[in-house]
C-alpha cells in the first residue's frame, strides 16, 4: 500500500510517498507560508499533492487541534491565521477522490515513533516536542488517547509556576513558558545577547561557555518538573522527547537525571528517550493511520 503523506508545520511542509515498511520516496519540503493564513496553506498543499500519482490514500499531519474523526481543525493559534474550522479531509477528498485521514502533528509524531522509531517496544508512552511551545501526545495500548473532545495532551499548558501569573510582569504560569525551546533562548539571551537561536547557543556550549552551561542545566530542571508530574499521573513505560533542541544526547541524559531526582522510587523504571525519526516522524505517523 502506498500512502501520500504530508506534514504541515508552521515553517515548512514536508511530503512524500510512504509504504508499510516506513520507507519514504519522492520526499520534498517547501515553505508553508503559514502567516498568509489557513486557506493559502491548504491551496498550496493541494498544488503540491497534485504532482504525485500512484498512491492509495492521503494522510495529513498538521499543527493545531484536530478532530481526527471528521478531519477538520478544531483550533489553531495565530501561527496559522484563519485555520480554525478548516475542513481539510473534505477539501482533499473532493479534489483527489482518495480516502483521507488527518491527525495532529504531535500525535502523528508519536505514532511514527510507535511503529517505526524509538517507541516500538512500548505499549504505553508519552511523547513531547519542545519547540516554540510544547506539544504532547498520550499513547495507551498503542492508541492515541484523545480525551472527551479529542484535544487531550496539551502538556504545554500544565501550570508549573502558579504564582507567576500574579506578578506585575504578566508572565504566564504554563510549562511551555519555562521549558520550551523558546524559553531556553530567552534565558540564554539574558546572559549572552548573541544567543538568538538554539544553534548559536549550543555552539557556545560546545566551546565551554560555563555561564551558558548553567543556563542549560537550569532549563533542564524546568523540563524535568513537567515530566515528573506527567510520570506520576500516567505511569508511562517511556517518554519520547523530540524537537530540535532534544537532538543533543547530553541534554536528554541531563533531563533524565533531573527527572529521576523528582519522582517516586516506584516510578523510577520509566525510560526517557530521544525521538529517533527526526523530521520524518510526522509523515510516517500520518501514514500509519492507514497502515496499522
Amino acid at each position: 500500500m502506498k500512502i501520500l503523506a504530508a506534514d504541515i508545520g508552521g515553517t515548512n511542509t514536508k511530503m512524500g510517498m510512504c509504504d508499510e515498511h516506513g520507507h519514504i520516496e519522492q520526499f520534498k519540503e517547501y515553505p508553508t507560508e503559514s502567516l498568509m493564513g489557513g486557506p493559502h496553506v491548504i491551496d498550496k498543499l493541494l498544488l503540491q499533492l497534485a504532482a504525485y500519482t500512484g498512491y492509495d490514500a492521503i494522510a495529513i499531519s498538521t499543527a493545531g487541534q484536530v478532530n481526527s474523526d471528521e478531519g477538520y481543525i478544531v483550533y489553531a493559534n495565530s501561527n496559522i491565521p484563519d485555520y480554525t474550522g478548516m475542513k481539510i479531509r473534505e477539501i482533499i477528498e473532493d479534489r483527489f477522490h482518495k480516502p483521507v485521514m488527518v491527525e495532529n502533528d504531535v500525535n502523528a509524531a508519536a505514532l511514527g515513533e510507535a511503529y517505526f522509531g524509538a517507541a516500538q517496544s512500548f505499549h504505553d508512552f508519552l511523547c513531547l516536542t519542545f519547540g516554540t511551545g510544547i506539544g504532547g501526545s498520550i499513547v495507551i495500548d498503542r492508541q492515541i488517547y484523545r480525551g472527551a473532545k479529542g484535544v487531550a495532551a496539551e502538556f504545554g499548558h500544565l501550570i508549573t509556576h502558579p504564582l507567576s501569573g500574579m506578578n506585575d510582569d504578566k508572565s504566564m504560569p504554563y510549562y511551555e513558558s519555562y521549558a520550551s525551546a523558546t524559553a531556553l533562548v530567552r534565558m540564554a539571551q539574558q546572559v549572552d545577547p548573541e544567543c538568538v537561536d538554539g544553534k548559536v547557543f549550543f555552539g557556545k556550549i560546545r566551546l565551554g561557555n560555563e555561564p551558558l552551561e548553567q543556563i542549560l542545566q537550569a532549563w533542564a530542571a524546568e523540563v524535568a518538573i513537567g515530566l515528573a508530574s506527567l510520570i506520576h499521573i500516567f505511569n508511562p513505560s517511556a517518554i519520547i522527547v523530540g524537537g530540535g533542541v532534544m537532538e543533543q544526547e547530553d541534554l536528554v541524559r541531563a533531563v533524565e537525571v533531573q527527572t529521576q531526582a523528582l519522582i517516586m522510587e516506584s516510578f523510577a523504571d520509566v525510560k526517557i528517550l530521544k525521538a529517533s525519526l527526526g523530521n520524518k516522524a510526522g509523515l510516517l505517523g500520518a501514514a500509519s493511520l492507514f497502515l496499522r
